[in-house]
């Protein structure tokens, strides 16, 4: 990872980050980063597999609850820049199980968006297929599976690879949130070099 650097506003400012989780999810994996996103001016959405609110726990024990913005089945993956997965043991074990939030993670991962994924969040891409061949980390007790699904895993508290950024436990959040934020500065950047490449070709002054 890199050293932890400031990142422009504009770069972040009005991207859409999904963030799946059922009940039992960890809250601070939940909150800080959501929080720390917001402040940057970067939407996020709250996916769940009902609609009311999500459970939160803080080391096992209920915490605060968390207001439901879209289910599964509503979610377009189209329609956002990046994906958030908090941990959770409950929250992560169930979460895996659902087909519809598989094939979400699955559509986010071909288009090359930003995921975020923390803890046991890594259970969800074991499922949907996603982790062979892949640096990665998460909490510790999961690294036999992802190892057995083909995930080349590393103890660290933050692993980039490619547009995937992965941490370990609550103790790495400050390293996770800034990983994640760098994916999705990239992310926009390459959007308007995009753009500005198409606009120079549209009026003939491509090289």
């Amino acid at each position: 990872m890199n050293e932890a650097h400031e990142i422009p506003q504009h770069l972040l400012g009005g991207q859409q980050v999904a963030i799946l989780a059922l009940d039992g999810v960890e809250q601070s994996e939940l909150a800080q980063p959501r929080a720390a996103l917001q402040e940057m001016g970067v939407i996020t959405r709250l996916l769940s597999a009902r609609r009311g609110s999500v459970q939160g726990v803080e080391h096992g024990r209920p915490a605060d609850t968390f207001a439901v913005d879209m289910t599964f089945d509503k979610a377009d993956a189209f329609a956002f820049d990046g994906v958030l997965l908090p941990g959770g043991e409950k929250n992560a074990a169930a979460l895996r199980h659902h087909p519809q939030a598989q094939a979400f993670v699955r559509a986010m991962d071909e288009q090359g968006k930003p995921l975020a994924v923390i803890c046991h969040g890594p259970w969800l891409l074991a499922s949907a297929g996603l982790v062979q061949g892949r640096r990665m980390t998460s909490y510790p007790a999961l690294a036999d599976e992802l190892r057995q699904a083909g995930a080349r895993w590393e103890d660290a508290p933050a692993v980039r690879d490619g547009h995937w950024i992965s941490s370990r436990t609550p103790q790495d959040l400050d390293a996770f949130i800034q990983g994640f934020k760098e994916l999705l500065a990239e992310r926009m950047k390459r959007s308007v070099a995009g753009t500005a490449d198409d606009t120079l070709t549209a009026v003939g002054i491509d090289g």
